[in-house]
């Protein structure tokens, strides 16, 4: 978290935003979560810690650790945008059940390299991309019938 902690510290110094303990805090607590997080969940616990961070705080700081790459947003379809790690951490692809919400990420070098010759084949540098598939869990099928 050190790392995490100078790049966040440098960013907030390249945009003349004071390093507070609220934004400590946040940044701590984001990183501590190895899930994809709302700001309402990260909201939640951060307020038991310390009641005086408001709801907009939270909201404010997820979109600057978004902008000093130490965050990602992920939108599954369902309305509600979260947050996920993205510094050091591998990109990857989701799994998302339209029924229960559950989520898997999925890393497959083959699904890549698809990715990067589909690119080329139509003159496409990529820089970035994000696949979300849907479907139904193996435990919602089971459910189901």
């Amino acid at each position: 978290m050190r790392e995490e902690r100078d790049i966040f510290g440098k960013y907030l110094s390249r945009h003349n935003l004071r390093d507070t303990p609220q934004r400590e805090l946040i940044l701590d607590t984001f990183l501590k979560r190895e899930e994809h997080v709302s700001a309402e969940q990260l909201y939640d616990i951060i307020k038991k810690r310390d009641p005086s961070i408001g709801q907009a705080t939270v909201y404010r700081n997820l979109k600057l650790l978004s902008e000093a790459g130490l965050a990602r947003e992920v939108d599954f379809g369902d309305g509600v945008l979260r947050y996920e790690h993205n510094y050091n951490h591998p990109h990857h692809d989701h799994l998302i059940c339209r029924s229960c919400g559950k989520t898997v990420e999925v890393v497959d070098t083959v699904i890549e390299e698809l990715q990067k010759r589909i690119a080329e084949q139509y003159g496409f540098e990529l820089t970035d991309h994000k696949m979300y598939l849907y479907g139904n869990c193996g435990n919602c099928r089971k459910k189901s019938k």
